[in-house]
């Protein structure tokens, strides 16, 4: 059978594309979304989501099992059993509420009940999900919903096999709140028309976790015969629209929802271009292929849950960043201007302090074709508001985390040879970014006075906003070299030293300290903060955790302990001492070690980068066997936008990126026993494991294209240009 990958096709009007290599001109015989589970993740904390949607498109068309609270940042909890409805964004695996727009919900019977009275209940059994489709039977109407989309447009059909006064609602108000109350005061703007007996077009305004501003046009297949406007609830100006059929049972009722940023005509025009039809089965297969163009660049070796695991991951980190660009390019900026990228199209939902680490050297290999679009886009809603995002959401900036950590992938971009974006403009905002403050956690008066960010001048997180931002000097400073710019270059490699500033020899922790150098007193390293709930110098996290924050400098971290036996002790510590917290960020715990927040994500390699690579691989098999599961409760944390998932697809074939912008991967073990990665220009880089078994998890020697290899990484090039690795793995 002939597996291949990058098999490009143009699609809903050449709006799907993959990136062909020497066997384009091959089908794909092999269903690689078959092993893709949309439901891990969906129990529990890993807030992912079920629904229909595209490889980094605007639409994600997805059930609501719940909208209060921070249970319900992806609005669907795997285990409940009543559907509010079905709404058309979605956040992936975040730890904040936003999005949900447009519900609709199909019903039957009376239509002046309340908005809550449309629920209904639903059976597990009945209920199914696959990359680009979601179907579920709902009880009380007795209606069969199919959901699928291209990258702007939902497509729902609807079966009713009871078709008594069948109707729709489409609730305007709506989309997930952290309570009920914000839930129901949410939007500020709702401007609703009826183009015609089949066509509903508007605009909401809301604000949740970013000012929000959507254009829609929702359109069905056959002429409503009225519709009735639901009374409005205390605060609320979003409009509940009840619409009516004339409909037997066993008809289908589509109905399509465009949206965009910039205008109504903008949905239509999206829609107009991307699904002027109502074949529900070929968008249904559209999009199927979409998935399947790049599923297919990455071949497993494996059983059948292992696949599972791996082909899940690959899904989930490439449902974002999201194109908020109309089909034309026009999209809303930071200012709120209409204006046209300059890009292939603006990517929003950059949840940066996360996915900087894994996610996007996980792009630069397998989907190099989106890298300069995603900085393009970095750089524009930069320079529309000042210093580039921290967290961008639809174009705007949520001021969520710290540091801008945007620098660090521009630079890497950079670093491995994407030329596709303007390099001096990308390298102005990230000088901006990282020296004029904004009102963010961003004080570079302070950081340059003292060489940290001082506890009692740093109102919350100034250890892990100095040892983070310290990393966005390192990568500046790379960038700045690379480009000629001595200057900027000599100006950021000494600021990426200031980590040295924080390092309390006594503890032998990263410590807070005063501005007048003292250290803060009393000192828990185990104690563990959180910005938005309990203060503290911390992210989402303790002392523990971020002593090891230091990804561009091991060696130097290593020199700070005094040498490498008493670094490695200290870090055996991490492993040991136990930590007792009940914050809901801080999960996957091995000891001190958080597996489900992302600072800790790289510390399992420090291993092999002090001399004892064997406890790096013990380590890797232990986070895979307690921390992935193929189950909706099977994620230890959020999969936060991909990052949890990019960690697992690396680490499977036994190396990781402990700095992004070194563009080397250094080495743990490989967990599967064959991973063949076909690249962009046809060649193909294989990684096998040879022996490999619940014994067999260390690696006895690595070779390289049959040459013995002893680095303890391997380069971005070296994998680039093909070949074989092959680990022989040992009890």
């Amino acid at each position: 059978m002939k597996k291949t990958a990058f098999l490009c096709s143009l699609a809903l009007a050449g709006v799907l594309a993959g990136c062909g290599n020497k066997a384009q001109t091959d089908a794909i015989q092999t269903d690689y979304t078959q092993y893709v589970n949309p439901f891990i993740g969906a129990a529990d904390n890993g807030h992912t989501f079920p629904g229909a949607t595209t490889p980094f498109g605007m639409i994600q068309t997805s059930p609501v099992t719940g909208a209060f609270g921070w249970r319900y940042c992806s609005e669907y909890v795997n285990n409940d059993s009543i559907i509010w409805g079905f709404t058309q964004t979605h956040l992936n695996g975040t730890g904040c509420m936003d999005l949900g727009d447009v519900l609709v919900m199909p019903a039957t019977g009376e239509r002046t009940r309340a908005w809550d009275g449309y629920r209904s209940k639903f059976s597990k059994d009945d209920e199914f999900a696959t990359p680009g489709y979601y179907s579920v039977v709902l009880e009380e109407p007795n209606v069969k919903a199919e959901l699928t989309a291209s990258p702007r447009v939902a497509l729902h059909r609807y079966t009713y096999h009871t078709a008594d006064s069948a109707s729709v609602l489409i609730d305007l108000q709506h989309g997930p709140a952290w309570s009920e109350g914000q839930y129901h005061t949410q939007v500020s703007r709702c401007e609703v028309q009826w183009d015609d007996e089949q066509t509903l077009s508007g605009h909401v305004r809301n604000s949740v976790w970013v000012h929000q501003d959507y254009f829609f046009v929702l359109k069905f297949n056959r002429p409503i015969t009225g519709h009735i406007n639901l009374p409005m609830g205390e605060g609320e100006k979003g409009q509940r629209i009840v619409a009516c059929f004339d409909m037997e049972p066993g008809d289908e009722l589509l109905t399509k929802i465009a949206l965009s940023t910039t205008s109504v005509e903008g949905a239509r025009k999206n829609m107009d271009t991307e699904l002027p039809g109502w074949d529900f089965e070929a968008t249904r297969q559209t999009a199927k292929d979409s998935w399947n163009n790049y599923l297919s660049r990455i071949d497993v070796t494996g059983t059948e849950a292992e696949k599972t695991n791996y082909y899940t991951s690959f899904y989930h980190a490439l449902i974002q960043p999201n194109q908020i660009s109309d089909v034309d390019g026009m999209y809303r900026n930071a200012n709120d201007e209409i204006v046209k990228t300059s890009g292939d199209a603006f990517y929003s939902t950059f949840s940066l302090w996360d996915t900087y680490r894994a996610a996007h050297p996980f792009y630069t290999l397998m989907v190099p074709e989106k890298v300069d679009g995603f900085v393009t886009s970095l750089v524009e809603q930069g320079e529309a508001q000042g210093f580039l995002p921290i967290w961008g959401l639809w174009g705007k900036e949520t001021y969520t985390m710290i540091a801008n950590h945007g620098v660090s992938v521009i630079a890497e971009a950079y670093r491995k040879g994407f030329r596709g974006f303007d390099a001096e403009r990308a390298f102005n905002m990230v000088k901006r970014t990282q020296t004029v403050s904004h009102k963010h956690k961003s004080n570079w008066e302070n950081y340059m006075k003292y060489g940290y960010f001082p506890t009692d001048l740093t109102e919350v997180e100034s250890v892990s906003s100095t040892l983070e931002s310290v990393y966005d000097d390192y990568a500046a400073a790379d960038m700045a070299k690379r480009m000629g710019k001595t200057e900027d270059a000599e100006y950021f490699s000494k600021r990426a030293d200031f980590y040295k500033n924080l390092f309390d020899q006594e503890t032998q922790f990263m410590r807070p300290r005063n501005s007048d150098g003292t250290w803060k007193s009393p000192f828990n390293p185990s104690e563990v903060a959180h910005a938005e709930s309990k203060g503290g110098d911390y992210t989402e996290g303790n002392a523990w955790q971020y002593t090891w924050h230091v990804q561009h400098d091991v060696p130097g971290l290593i020199a700070l302990f005094g040498g490498e036996k008493p670094f490695l002790n200290k870090l055996d510590s991490v492993f040991t001492v136990e930590l007792e917290t009940t914050q809901a960020d801080v999960t996957g715990l091995i000891g001190q070690y958080a597996h489900g927040n992302e600072p800790s994500h790289h510390v399992a390699y420090l291993y092999a980068m002090a001399g004892r690579p064997e406890r790096t691989q013990e380590l890797i098999r232990q986070i895979f066997e307690t921390q992935y599961r193929p189950e909706p409760d099977g994620l230890c944390g959020n999969d936060d936008c991909g990052q949890m998932s990019a960690w697992y697809m690396f680490s499977a074939m036994g190396f990781y990126p402990v700095d992004p912008v070194s563009g080397n991967y250094v080495f743990g073990a490989p967990q599967l026993p064959k991973i063949v990665l076909n690249l962009a220009d046809g060649k193909s880089f294989t990684v096998i494991a040879e022996g490999i078994s619940a014994d067999n998890k260390y690696v006895e020697s690595i070779t390289l294209n049959g040459e013995p290899y002893t680095k303890n990484y391997i380069t971005h090039e070296d994998i680039l240009k093909g070949g074989t690795l092959v680990f022989k793995m040992k009890n």
